[in-house]
């Protein structure tokens, strides 16, 4: 979800104006996913990298997690969404952590979409753990290193439970993946869009699936 800071400037406002248009952004894309048949959405919310980012906007886009993200949760729970996250989100402050369990637990009975978000994350940190969790299992004796499958990596990855990623949807018209589920990204498709982030609603959504319709995946194959 990229291009807050960008849709702010043209507009002569402040970046916190440009991310509040991001927060209604998400919420017109969760809306209109489930219609499309979309059954598991990930939305890249906080990287590793946006903690380096001045004290002022950090400190914005927190209070924004706290008082406008976390507010969905009512709307998500009655579509019958389920929130899951990913990326090392135990590491933000207790009383956001404290709310984000919270608002996990309250969506778990959920079945009809699960909405994911990748907080304080980032593809290479992501398998940094994954690497420390085998490394252990290897010392304590439960994995021998020589039997080692692509099925133990995925195990230990933040995704571990979650479906293949099929389509990978890059906003303001930058093309690279910027550390977002490298891993998960091997034989994903990829649309871009010179799109903003806060401009991206239903419509743009279902340009990016009839876009994924069109492509032939072989996986490698013929």
């Amino acid at each position: 979800m990229d291009g807050n800071g960008r849709w702010a400037k043209a507009r002569h406002l402040p970046r916190l104006a440009g991310h509040k248009a991001g927060v209604e952004a998400v919420r017109r894309v969760v809306r209109a996913a489930p219609p499309l048949g979309i059954e598991t959405l990930t939305l890249y919310a906080f990287s590793t990298e946006n903690s380096r980012r001045p004290v002022e906007e950090v400190n914005d886009l927190m209070g924004l997690l706290r008082h406008h993200l976390l507010a969905e949760i009512d709307e998500l729970d009655s579509n019958g969404a389920r929130l899951r996250l990913i990326g090392d989100w135990r590491a933000f402050k207790p009383d956001v952590v404290e709310r984000l369990e919270g608002a996990m637990a309250r969506t778990a009975h959920n079945s009809r979409m699960q909405l994911v978000v990748a907080l304080n994350y980032g593809g290479q940190d992501e398998l940094l753990r994954a690497v420390r969790r085998l490394g252990l299992d290897v010392a304590s004796g439960a994995v021998d290193p020589a039997t080692l499958t692509l099925a133990a990596v995925e195990a230990r990855l933040d995704t571990a439970e979650l479906p293949p990623v099929d389509l990978i949807v890059r906003t303001s018209g930058e093309k690279r993946l910027s550390n977002f589920l490298l891993w998960q990204a091997a034989y994903a498709e990829l649309h871009f869009t010179d799109m903003l982030w806060p401009d991206f609603d239903a419509a743009a959504l279902r340009a990016a699936c009839l876009d994924f319709a069109g492509r032939q995946r072989r996986f490698g194959g013929l």
